[in-house]
Formats: structure tokens, C-alpha cells, sequence
């Protein structure tokens, strides 16, 4: 065998070993170079619902013995975060560390916000409750960077995050949108401990107070005292690996749109996604559209409501311009779906804050659980599918009969806007 015959071999093995690579043994690859690190030994209870998950959550609260840490975008002043300032000022009542955080700028946003004399009322009960970069005048700086983030964490045990914040709407919808659809996830395992470095680094950026101890980590004791949640009752319940990736600004800015560029470029087979907030970038619109031509099937669902304007008429541009490129693409009906998920190649997935429009990717504070696992990948492909009895599958003829030409105007004009929805 001569040197070029062997230099052929070589470059065929090579070519073949990187083919034979997974979609999600690339992910991960990829999230590692980046600094993010993986554990084995979790859990994954997804919440599919608002009631899902407030009753969930609200009862391991009820169980906690020695501290709840919650980092919001905001509290809603309604009836849930009522409650749950309720059950958190019985906690401390009981001695119990409570410790909570809000955006400054997600609470002003927001059409019941904290105002100052519930924020103080609050304190009262025992209860540290601090607001992340407080609204101000002149507010030239005050619509970026916000902490948009979910986070709880209990007794460092178990922990909970999504897209869902604190509000009763995502129980009973609102006239607006009608039904409201989100997602949460309680994480049980040692990625509860990359969430708490999370919440106790924003803390002691808020407070100036550095929180530190075994105590507030897993690994002393279990969590069998605390009973009655929902059961993670997939197969691999316990061995799920999950790794945190975590946007932070001017530190780890673009984590989170790399991870879904590299997801989308990775697929094999099937992506799925569902966004509420889907203006894209160029990078990620030409991978989709390549993820099509090189036979990968693409699924993509977005809702015909949205609780905000122009940014949906983006998201409404770039799906049809995908649509023609082959994605498939599913309008929702019946509510809003403000969830965030993303399924590659039945593999992994992904649970979390971040929307697809640029606050998210190139502004906020983000984090996001990827979660490498087939039997949690399919609860949430099943959801996908589930879901697209209530809706309708997009084509130019629907196109045509849904968008008038002066929506249609607005969608263009918005897409031109995108950099900063």
C-alpha cells in the first residue's frame, strides 16, 4: 500500500468517524469546548402546565426544612404570587432562609406590577425580596440586559425553571390570548447545583451579599422529606445528563444562539421547535434552511395570538419564508404558546427561558437545561404532536387567506426590526 493509497484510507476513516457522530454527542462536544459541564444523575419532571406547575412547586416549597431561593422576571401582584408569598412567609416564619429576586425592568412591563408598598409588606413577613437593576430615569439603558431568567431552588435539593414566571394568566389565560401555554421543569440531581451558583451569583450582584456553605448544595441528606410532586416516570428517571448553559452579558453573551445554531446544524433526522418569539437571526434562518436541503425533517410551531405587538408579525414573516424553503410549519390556535423547546433528532432537548429574538440571544440574562435524553426528548416530541390538532398547517394558499397584504407589510417591516425585538 503506497503513501497516497494510505492518505486516502486515512481521510475516508476521518470522514467516516465524524459522519458516524450523533446529534447529541455533537452538542455536547460543542457546549463542553464552551465551558459548560454535564452530569448524569438527574431527573426530569416536565410540567406542562401552569397548574402543573404552581401546585407542583408550590408543595415542595411547603416542604422546604433550611432555604427557597427564586429568581423571577417578575412577580405578577395577582392572585398566585399572592399565594405564594403567603406560603413563603410561613417559611420564614419557621426560620427558613427565603430569598427572592426580580427584574426591575420585567416588573414595570408588567400591568399588575410590585409597587413599593408590596415590595415593603413583603419584607415584613420575613421574606428577602430585592428588585435586579430598578427602572430610572433618564431609561436609556433599561430595556437591555434585564435578568430574564426562572429559577427556584429548594433546601439545594431540587430545583425548577422554564418559561413560566410568577402570574395566575398562566392558569386562567387572559382575554387577550385566551388559553396561556408555557413550560417548567423540576430538575432533581446534580444540576440543581450549577442552578443555586446561578441564583447566589445574581444574589450577591443584587445584595452584595456572598452566600456560600455545603448547606445550600446537594449532597447532605436527600430530598426523600419531600413528597407528593409529580414523578419523573421515564426509564432513565435518575440518569438523565443535563448541562446548564447560561447567558450572561459581556461573559458568556452568545451561549445560548450558538447552542441553538450548532443544535440546528447538527441534526440528522427531525428538529422540532416551538417559539413565541421568532425573529431569528440570519445565521439561524439559513440553518434551518440548510438543515432542509441536506433531508432533515424541520417542524416548526408558532401561535396565531401573542400577548405583544410587531414581534409576532416578524415571527409570521420569517415562518412563511421558511415555509417555502420546506419547513413545516404549524399555526396554533386555540391560545398562546409562549413555550420554548427545541427537540433535535428525538435525542435532546431543551427547557428554558430563552426566546429566539435578539433580547434573548444578545441582551438578557438566560438559561436554558439541555437535557440529553430520549424518553424526556419524546414527552416533549409527543407534546409537538398533540399539539397540532389545534392548529393548522401553513400554506401559501392559508398564507394568502390569513395575512392580509397590509399585515403581510407589517410583517416585512418588522423583520427589518428584528435586531432589536
Amino acid at each position: 500500500m503506497n503513501h497516497k493509497t494510505i492518505t486516502l484510507y486515512l481521510l475516508l476513516s476521518i470522514s467516516l468517524l465524524s459522519y458516524a457522530q450523533t446529534s447529541d454527542s455533537l452538542i455536547v462536544k460543542q457546549l463542553r469546548e464552551r465551558g459548560v459541564t454535564f452530569s448524569h444523575n438527574n431527573a426530569v419532571t416536565l410540567l406542562m402546565s401552569g397548574q402543573e406547575k404552581f401546585d407542583d412547586m408550590f408543595a415542595a416549597i411547603r416542604q422546604a426544612k433550611k432555604s427557597v431561593h427564586l429568581e423571577y422576571f417578575n412577580f405578577r401582584n395577582d392572585s398566585i404570587a399572592s399565594l405564594l408569598f403567603d406560603i413563603l412567609a410561613e417559611k420564614a416564619k419557621q426560620g427558613i432562609e427565603v430569598r427572592a429576586l426580580y427584574d426591575g425592568f420585567g416588573n414595570s412591563s408588567n400591568n399588575q406590577p410590585l409597587k413599593k408598598e408590596h415590595v415593603e409588606k413583603i419584607r415584613q413577613t420575613g421574606v428577602q425580596l430585592y428588585e435586579f437593576n430598578p427602572v430610572r430615569f433618564p431609561w436609556i439603558d433599561d430595556i437591555f440586559n434585564r435578568d430574564h431568567r426562572k429559577i427556584v431552588v429548594i433546601d439545594g435539593k431540587i430545583a425548577y425553571t422554564g418559561g413560566m414566571n410568577v402570574a395566575d394568566y398562566y392558569i386562567n389565560g387572559t382575554e387577550v390570548v385566551g388559553e396561556w401555554h408555557d413550560m417548567h421543569c423540576r430538575i432533581e440531581g446534580d444540576e440543581v447545583n450549577t442552578l443555586q451558583k446561578i441564583f447566589l451569583r445574581m444574589w450577591k450582584k443584587v445584595t452584595g451579599e456572598d452566600i456560600h456553605g455545603p448547606q445550600y448544595y446537594r449532597g447532605l441528606g436527600d430530598t426523600s422529606y419531600i413528597t407528593g410532586l409529580k414523578p419523573d416516570t421515564t426509564a432513565t428517571a435518575g440518569q438523565k445528563m443535563i448541562g446548564i448553559i447560561n447567558r450572561e452579558p459581556h461573559v458568556t453573551k452568545a451561549i445560548i444562539r450558538d447552542f441553538y445554531l450548532n443544535a440546528i446544524n447538527d441534526a440528522q433526522d427531525t428538529i422540532k421547535l416551538i417559539n413565541p418569539y421568532f425573529t431569528l437571526n440570519h445565521k439561524l434562518k439559513k440553518a434551518l434552511k440548510n438543515a432542509v436541503k441536506r433531508g432533515v425533517k424541520v417542524e416548526l410551531m408558532l401561535s396565531v395570538k401573542s400577548d405583544i405587538p410587531l414581534t409576532p408579525d416578524c415571527g409570521f414573516y420569517n415562518a412563511h419564508k421558511l415555509m417555502k424553503a420546506g419547513v413545516e410549519v404549524w399555526m396554533y390556535k386555540p391560545g398562546f404558546h409562549h413555550t420554548k423547546i427545541i427537540m433535535v433528532d428525538g435525542r435532546f432537548c431543551t427547557v428554558g427561558s430563552a426566546n429566539l429574538n435578539a433580547r434573548s440571544l444578545r441582551w438578557d440574562y438566560e438559561e436554558n437545561a439541555v437535557i440529553i435524553d430520549p424518553h424526556t426528548t419524546k414527552e416533549l416530541c409527543d407534546l409537538f404532536d398533540r399539539e397540532k390538532a389545534d392548529s393548522f398547517k401553513l400554506t401559501e394558499e392559508k398564507w394568502k387567506q390569513w395575512r392580509s397584504p397590509s399585515k403581510r407589510f407589517k410583517g416585512w417591516f418588522a423583520h427589518l426590526l428584528a435586531p432589536f425585538l
